[in-house]
C-alpha cells in the first residue's frame, strides 16, 4: 500500500497519455479516422502506437485535431490547417520565452533611488 498522502500516477490524469484509439478519437471529434490520418501525413500530431501497431491519441493531440477540425469546417484547407496551428504554437512558444526573458531582465536590472 502505497504511504498517506501520495497516491500512484494515474495515467488518465496525463494529458500526453495516449489513451484514446483512433476509432474513439474519431468519434469523440466527430470526424473520420481518415482525418486523424492526415492530420499525421502533415505531421501536425503523430500519434504513438500501442504493441500490436494501432495508433493511439492523447488528450492534448485531441485538442489540436478539434481546433483542426474547426478550421477545415470553417473552409479552411486541410494542408493550411496545420500549418496556422504549427504557426500559432509557434507563436504562442516565442511570447511565452519572450515574457520569461522580459521577467528575468526585470529582476537583474539596479534600482534607481527615488
Amino acid at each position: 500500500m502505497p504511504p498517506a498522502g501520495s497516491r500512484p500516477v494515474d495515467n488518465l490524469d496525463d494529458d500526453d497519455y495516449p489513451a484514446y484509439t483512433m476509432g474513439r478519437a474519431a468519434e469523440m471529434l466527430g470526424t473520420t479516422p481518415a482525418f486523424l490520418r492526415a492530420l499525421g501525413e502533415h505531421r501536425l500530431i503523430t500519434p504513438l502506437r500501442s504493441q500490436g501497431g494501432h495508433r493511439r491519441y492523447s488528450r492534448y493531440q485531441l485538442r489540436i485535431a478539434a481546433r483542426a477540425r474547426e478550421l477545415v469546417d470553417e473552409g479552411t484547407p486541410i494542408e493550411a490547417a496545420c500549418r496556422i496551428i504549427i504557426l500559432e504554437d509557434q507563436l504562442e512558444e516565442a511570447q511565452r520565452i519572450n515574457e520569461q526573458l522580459r521577467t528575468q531582465g526585470n529582476e537583474h536590472q539596479p534600482r534607481t533611488p527615488a
